[in-house]
Protein backbone atom coordinates (compact mmCIF):
# COMPACT_ATOMS: atom_id res chain seq x y z
CA UNK A 1 0.00 0.00 0.00
CA UNK A 2 1.34 3.41 -0.92
CA UNK A 3 2.14 5.97 1.75
CA UNK A 4 -0.69 8.21 0.56
CA UNK A 5 -3.24 5.42 1.04
CA UNK A 6 -1.76 4.62 4.45
CA UNK A 7 -1.99 8.25 5.49
CA UNK A 8 -5.59 8.66 4.36
CA UNK A 9 -6.77 5.37 5.85
CA UNK A 10 -5.08 6.13 9.15
CA UNK A 11 -7.19 9.30 9.33
CA UNK A 12 -10.48 8.07 10.86
CA UNK A 13 -12.47 10.86 9.19
CA UNK A 14 -11.11 10.05 5.71
CA UNK A 15 -11.55 6.30 6.26
CA UNK A 16 -15.19 6.88 7.29
CA UNK A 17 -15.77 9.07 4.23
CA UNK A 18 -14.43 6.35 1.94
CA UNK A 19 -16.61 3.72 3.60
CA UNK A 20 -19.63 5.99 3.23
CA UNK A 21 -18.79 6.60 -0.43
CA UNK A 22 -18.61 2.85 -1.12
CA UNK A 23 -21.79 2.08 0.84
CA UNK A 24 -23.61 4.89 -0.94
CA UNK A 25 -22.33 3.80 -4.34
CA UNK A 26 -23.44 0.18 -3.95
CA UNK A 27 -26.84 1.26 -2.58
CA UNK A 28 -27.49 3.66 -5.46
CA UNK A 29 -27.29 1.24 -8.41
CA UNK A 30 -28.42 -2.37 -8.87
CA UNK A 31 -25.00 -3.42 -10.19
CA UNK A 32 -21.76 -1.67 -9.23
CA UNK A 33 -18.32 -2.73 -10.44
CA UNK A 34 -15.11 -1.43 -8.87
CA UNK A 35 -12.68 -2.01 -11.70
CA UNK A 36 -9.39 -1.10 -13.30
CA UNK A 37 -9.58 -0.16 -16.97
CA UNK A 38 -6.71 -2.46 -18.04
CA UNK A 39 -7.72 -5.54 -16.00
CA UNK A 40 -8.85 -8.60 -18.04
CA UNK A 41 -10.97 -9.96 -15.15
CA UNK A 42 -12.71 -6.59 -14.89
CA UNK A 43 -13.46 -6.72 -18.62
CA UNK A 44 -14.79 -10.26 -18.19
CA UNK A 45 -17.22 -9.09 -15.49
CA UNK A 46 -18.35 -6.03 -17.45
CA UNK A 47 -18.83 -8.13 -20.61
CA UNK A 48 -21.17 -10.52 -18.76
CA UNK A 49 -23.47 -7.62 -17.86
CA UNK A 50 -23.41 -6.40 -21.48
CA UNK A 51 -24.52 -9.91 -22.55
CA UNK A 52 -27.51 -9.84 -20.20
CA UNK A 53 -28.23 -6.19 -21.09
CA UNK A 54 -27.90 -5.08 -17.47
CA UNK A 55 -26.85 -1.45 -16.96
CA UNK A 56 -23.98 -1.16 -14.51
CA UNK A 57 -22.19 1.61 -12.67
CA UNK A 58 -18.43 1.25 -13.08
CA UNK A 59 -15.79 2.96 -10.96
CA UNK A 60 -12.41 2.68 -12.73
CA UNK A 61 -10.04 2.87 -9.75
CA UNK A 62 -6.95 3.42 -11.91
CA UNK A 63 -8.54 6.59 -13.30
CA UNK A 64 -9.38 8.13 -9.92
CA UNK A 65 -7.13 10.10 -7.56
CA UNK A 66 -8.58 8.15 -4.62
CA UNK A 67 -8.56 4.78 -6.40
CA UNK A 68 -5.92 3.16 -4.16
CA UNK A 69 -7.72 4.35 -1.05
CA UNK A 70 -11.03 3.01 -2.35
CA UNK A 71 -9.38 -0.32 -3.11
CA UNK A 72 -7.90 -0.53 0.40
CA UNK A 73 -11.27 0.34 1.93
CA UNK A 74 -12.97 -2.31 -0.22
CA UNK A 75 -10.46 -4.82 1.15
CA UNK A 76 -11.53 -3.89 4.69
CA UNK A 77 -15.21 -4.27 3.78
CA UNK A 78 -15.11 -7.43 1.63
CA UNK A 79 -11.97 -9.17 2.85
CA UNK A 80 -10.27 -9.18 -0.55
CA UNK A 81 -8.25 -6.54 -2.35
CA UNK A 82 -8.42 -7.73 -5.95
CA UNK A 83 -10.54 -6.15 -8.67
CA UNK A 84 -13.09 -6.31 -9.96
CA UNK A 85 -15.32 -6.22 -6.96
CA UNK A 86 -18.89 -6.64 -8.16
CA UNK A 87 -21.89 -5.68 -6.06
CA UNK A 88 -25.45 -6.69 -6.93
CA UNK A 89 -28.24 -5.15 -4.86
CA UNK A 90 -25.65 -3.92 -2.36
CA UNK A 91 -24.02 -7.32 -1.84
CA UNK A 92 -20.55 -8.25 -3.02
CA UNK A 93 -20.78 -11.29 -5.31
CA UNK A 94 -17.04 -11.50 -5.97
CA UNK A 95 -14.90 -10.82 -9.02
CA UNK A 96 -14.80 -11.52 -12.74
CA UNK A 97 -14.60 -15.31 -12.52
CA UNK A 98 -17.39 -15.34 -9.91
CA UNK A 99 -19.70 -13.27 -12.12
CA UNK A 100 -18.94 -15.49 -15.12
CA UNK A 101 -19.67 -18.61 -13.03
CA UNK A 102 -22.98 -17.10 -11.84
CA UNK A 103 -23.88 -16.35 -15.46
CA UNK A 104 -22.85 -19.80 -16.73
CA UNK A 105 -24.86 -21.54 -13.99
CA UNK A 106 -27.97 -19.47 -14.65
CA UNK A 107 -27.87 -17.90 -11.18
CA UNK A 108 -26.98 -14.36 -12.29
CA UNK A 109 -30.15 -13.36 -14.11
CA UNK A 110 -32.51 -14.07 -11.15
CA UNK A 111 -30.28 -11.84 -8.97
CA UNK A 112 -30.88 -8.98 -11.39
CA UNK A 113 -34.68 -9.17 -11.35
CA UNK A 114 -36.62 -6.90 -9.06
Amino acid sequence: MGSKASKILSDPKMAAELQNFIKGAVAQDKVVVFSKSYCPYCKLAKDVFVKVKQPIKVYELDEREDGNEIQETLAQITGFRTVPQVFINGNCVGGGSDVKALFDSGKLQPMLIG
